[in-house]
């Protein structure tokens, strides 16, 4: 990439030169001529990840669907262990607070909090797909 960023640069400084010598009144030919060759090389570098694009994209219909990736124990199981290790000061304040009434209202919140979870498919720690690198990158 930076050899060819050494060509566009050698490009507009041979059109700053030519302008000098031939003068005011060739400076749109020559403004048109350096586009032109801007716009040959963004053609030719997005007609690259055009292709590199359709190309993984064929790749990966090829190769079908990517099997789920098994979770550790720790993402299954993370939020019914934090609930674990919670439940016993929300129990102590329930209880203080509000008797055995409290410590009942503090075990449903624990249990519909993790029956949500569940219902949910324990989706709280799933990885996000991961993102094609960016477009500005060669």
């Amino acid at each position: 990439m930076e050899a060819r960023d050494h060509e566009l640069k050698k490009e507009l400084a041979a059109t700053l030169q030519a302008r000098g010598e031939l003068g005011a009144e060739y400076e749109a030919v020559l403004i048109e001529s350096f586009l032109e060759k801007v716009e040959q090389r963004l053609d030719s570098t997005l007609d690259r990840r055009v292709r590199r694009q359709l190309a993984e994209q064929q790749t990966s219909t090829a190769r079908g669907p990517r099997p789920a990736e098994p979770e550790s124990f720790g993402e299954r199981h993370a939020l019914g262990i934090v609930s674990l290790i919670l439940a016993v000061p929300l129990s102590a304040i329930g209880v203080v607070n509000a008797g055995i009434e409290g410590l009942v209202v503090a075990w449903l919140g624990i249990v519909g909090v993790n029956a949500f979870q569940a219902a949910r498919g324990g989706g709280l720690f799933r990885r996000r797909d991961e993102r094609t690198s960016s477009d500005w990158k060669d």
